[in-house]
């Protein structure tokens, strides 16, 4: 199992409602797991939990078996927003963090070059950011994601800014992707579509208990077609328990 959350909890200060309470979930070694549920469920509250970033309240996150204290390079966060840095080019960018890990130059260069090319970027390389589009930007971030080879990939609403063709783009390049990889990925939508066109299994949390209310087992063959009749299906299901 890469990753296990137990009896996870989670009260602010000042706060007499915990946001997150009483978690357990399993995240199986390349499995890729959608979180979706009503804003203020906690979705992204789990996640910065899980990267280390927030503590729990109560209970514990493992990744192999070990306790998780902090931030550590097991576990690689990608944000809503890109995240980029303006005064590198694409690929300075792409290598950025391989540079902060002491990663050998030929490395950097190898792993960069591979997969600005599965991000069909190879073309803008020496580009500026800024002369990028937004989805360009959040595919030169997921290929910086990506070269850190880490166990897990947390990914929070990644696609969410972008216009829903841009967004529905991004989401065929990522189920390929991970089909090529298979990384662990813990991923958070507020879009039911994009979860079950994405995961191995949905988690529905509920905003009004701060636990889990449901998990579903998606069970469709990749690549998917969103009006494919059992997708269909499954996309209600959990559109009304979201809605509960």
């Amino acid at each position: 199992m890469s990753l296990v959350l137990k009896n996870l909890s989670k009260q602010y200060e000042n706060s007499d409602k915990s946001t997150l309470h009483e978690i357990n979930l399993e995240v199986h070694d390349g499995e890729f797991v959608c979180i979706v549920g009503q804003s203020g469920c906690g979705k992204s509250t789990l996640l910065n939990l899980v990267a280390g970033l927030e503590r729990p309240t109560t209970g514990e996150i493992l990744v192999d078996g070990q306790p998780v204290t902090g931030a550590g390079a097991d576990r690689t966060v990608m944000f809503q927003e890109h995240g980029l840095y303006p005064w590198l080019n694409v690929i300075d960018n792409v290598k950025f963090g391989m540079k902060l890990n002491k990663v050998p130059k030929e490395i950097q260069e190898e792993k960069a070059d591979y997969y600005l090319d599965m991000m069909h970027l190879s073309e803008y390389k020496e580009y500026p950011i800024h002369q990028l589009s937004g989805g360009m930007r959040q595919r030169v971030a997921l290929a910086r994601a990506l070269t850190m080879d880490s166990k897990i990939l947390l990914m929070d609403e990644p696609f969410s800014a972008l216009d829903k063709q841009t967004s529905n783009r991004l989401r065929e390049e990522l189920q390929n992707i991970w089909m090529k990889t298979k990384k662990t990925v813990l991923f958070i939508t507020h879009s039911v579509e994009e979860a079950v066109y994405l995961a191995d299994r949905v988690v529905v949390l509920s905003a009004a208990t701060g636990n889990v209310a449901d998990i579903v087992e998606v069970g469709i063959d990749r690549p998917r077609n969103v009006y494919d009749e059992k997708f269909v299906q499954i996309r209600h299901r959990i559109l009304d328990e979201v809605k509960k």
